[in-house]
């Protein structure tokens, strides 16, 4: 499979190592070049409006710009999507690198194999949540008062359908069969559910679900 036909990423780490290791096992699934690295969140940024990759998988912690700043740049400015990947779960990291805008969050605990399912998930639109953070994403939004419960008179059934499924965390593709409908389908509701609900992302209309009782 040839550079074109690969997702693009861009790492930012600040650990070299992690780097390293992080481009061996995205670039062994053959589905994946990296095209570029960044040791803090300031050349992050950089590097992602200068190469626009399809991903950039971002650390949390860094010097200088961390991590949820950078997101928040990167996704404000372009249209390259956001894979957080950290060490650390806690609240505040994970409600901020969603608020930033970014499409998934994963823990770097996670299997090689659930990084390169999530990169390419990622660059193919959907959101990816480890269960973990999933979690506190859930008891933080059903936390919050009534009066920020989303109006969803706008949606059809069939995207309230969607967007339960987007909430729960599924894909494209497993929402089409649960639904029984087909993946182009789920694609095309998402983007009008998104369009409806002005969520700038598909993890921002899973906390929208969640929010309003749909998971």
């Amino acid at each position: 499979m040839n550079d074109e036909r690969r997702v693009r990423v861009v790492l930012a780490d600040d650990h070299s190592a992690i780097r390293e290791g992080l481009r061996m096992v995205l670039e062994a699934s053959g589905r994946i070049s990296v095209v570029g690295e960044a040791s803090d969140g300031a050349a992050a940024v950089s590097a992602a409006t200068r190469l626009r990759p399809d991903v950039v998988l971002m650390d949390v912690r860094m010097p200088q710009v961390d991590g949820i700043a950078a997101t928040e740049s990167i996704t404000s400015s372009t249209d390259v999507r956001v894979l957080v990947l950290t060490t650390f779960g806690l609240d505040d990291y994970v409600l901020g690198a969603l608020a930033a805008g970014a499409s998934g969050f994963l823990l770097k605990t996670a299997s090689g194999a659930e990084l390169v399912d999530g990169t390419l998930r990622v660059a193919a639109g959907d959101a990816v949540l480890d269960a973990e953070v999933a979690r506190v994403v859930v008891d933080a939004m059903r936390g919050r008062p009534a009066a920020v419960v989303p109006d969803l008179s706008a949606l059809t059934d069939r995207e309230r359908d969607v967007l339960a499924g987007v909430g729960a965390g599924l894909s494209n593709a497993q929402i089409a069969r649960r639904l029984e409908i087909g993946e182009s389908t789920v694609k095309t509701h998402v983007s009008r559910v998104l369009m409806k609900l002005d969520a700038p992302s598909r993890v921002q209309a899973a906390v929208v679900a969640v929010q309003a009782g749909l998971v």
